[in-house]
């Protein structure tokens, strides 16, 4: 009788064996989650929902005395509501970090080519016009139309757009998130540029020059070596407060300041200056700036029920997200695509663009502020947040549905690929 063999040992799941020698992989820290654009999604998602829940719950004059409790140094003319501090001031943070993303991309990314940058950049164009168009149709059309809230559709939210497509465009091909970064890059650009000009009080031209010689100072500190961060951080908050005085909104401050970080490292294997701050400071925007911002703005008492949603300012600004940026980015590539030399890379096709104009759909953010900007202190004020978090909601409700769709037409499309060549292989063993 032959000697039972041996069993062989367990062998484990090679799919929970680290790749790195014998130690198991480090879990992320709670900072590292926060950098997660999924989670950054969800953290947002949930400031917006209790804000509306506390706002019409019997406890909502507890949060209008939280908003507008004043904080600030008063001798200087910073005493604001934590509101407005939240708008005007943390916003700034995230602004930022947008600058440190546009300077990369310009430098080293996806826009420091032409041509592969022109046709995002020519879907953005079209998906800020074609939603302003949408808004100011209706509201010329309406009795009581207010078309200074035009800008407010034409916005893109980046946290919750890729968070989204994260969470449900697995399978997608890896070119659609870069043009989504792409056109949601060159969209913030431009709605900042809108902020600028159009959202602008009566200007102090002193206070503007004196911002942008402070800029100035940054730039060159931020390229010298041994420079302390509480020197730069000073530094930055002072051309925040210049600008907050010269009557441009005080958001662009974070954009110029985020322009001048160099985006090339000054040596091989390290990372560029706009790498590294973005890296240390995206935590803070993603967990308590961006949620903090939404909380404030979103947090609209619904007092005449959803009737508010036929208000034509309402009405505007969800046709502008909802149809209007589907209209502007699906329908411009498609023309881009057929009567011009221009093409979609990496594997991306029109039904793949078609799921992302439906994620540029959503707001949020830049959205809310334009509102803020529109309408603060109006009647209207809480329509059009109402009417952003309605739309935002909708276009990624779509978004989600057309995912779905197209990672399921996708997968079949790569098992009948893999059917063919696996038959042509075959074919040719047996000839």
């Amino acid at each position: 009788m032959a000697p039972e063999r041996a069993k062989p040992p367990h062998q484990p799941d090679p799919a929970r064996v680290p790749r790195t020698g014998s130690h198991p992989t480090p879990r992320p820290s709670f900072t590292d989650r926060l950098r997660n654009d999924t989670v950054a999604g969800v953290v947002l998602l949930v400031a917006v929902v209790v804000a509306l829940v506390w706002a019409n719950s019997p406890w909502q004059d507890g949060y209008h005395r939280v908003s507008e409790t004043l904080i600030g140094p008063r001798a200087i003319g910073l005493e604001m509501p934590i509101g407005q501090w939240a708008a005007d001031g943390l916003l700034a943070i995230f602004f930022f970090v947008v600058g440190l993303e546009l300077k990369s991309e310009f430098v080293t990314g996806a826009l420091r080519s032409v041509r592969a940058a022109l046709l995002p950049v020519l879907a953005a164009v079209c998906g800020m016009v074609v939603p302003a168009l949408v808004y100011t149709t209706v509201q010329l059309v309406s009795e009581g139309g207010q078309t200074q809230g035009w800008a407010i559709p034409t916005a893109t939210d980046i946290a919750f757009a890729v968070a989204l497509l994260g969470l449900l465009g697995r399978g997608m091909p890896s070119g659609v998130r870069v043009f989504l970064m792409t056109l949601a890059v060159i969209d913030d650009l431009l709605a900042i540029i809108v902020i600028a000009i159009f959202y602008s009080s009566d200007l102090d031209f002193g206070a503007l020059a004196g911002s942008f010689l402070v800029i100035a100072l940054f730039a060159l500190l931020v390229r010298a070596r041994g420079i302390p961060w509480w020197l730069l951080l000073l530094v930055g908050v002072v051309a925040w407060a210049l600008m907050f005085r010269s009557g441009v909104h005080a958001t662009i401050a974070g954009v110029a300041l985020g322009m001048v970080v160099p985006a090339r490292s000054r040596a091989a294997g390290t990372a560029a200056p706009t790498q590294r701050y973005a890296h240390a400071i995206q935590p803070l925007s993603n967990g308590m700036v961006l949620p903090s911002f939404a909380f404030f703005a979103s947090g609209v008492t619904i007092t005449g029920g959803l009737a508010m949603l036929a208000d034509p300012v309402a009405v505007g600004v969800i046709l502008g997200l909802v149809a209007g940026k589907v209209i502007g980015i699906f329908g411009g590539v498609a023309l881009m695509t057929r009567f011009t030399p221009l093409r979609l890379t990496d594997g991306v096709r029109l039904g793949d663009i078609l799921a992302t104009s439906f994620l540029a759909g959503i707001g949020f953010t830049v959205s809310l502020l334009i509102a803020t900007l529109s309408f603060g202190g109006t009647e209207w004020d809480g329509v059009s947040k109402l009417a952003v978090v309605a739309g935002s909601a909708i276009s990624a409700t779509l978004a989600a549905v057309a995912l779905r769709v197209r990672v399921a037409s996708n997968r079949r499309e790569a098992a009948r690929q893999a059917c063919e060549h696996g038959d042509e292989g075959t074919g040719g063993a047996a000839q």
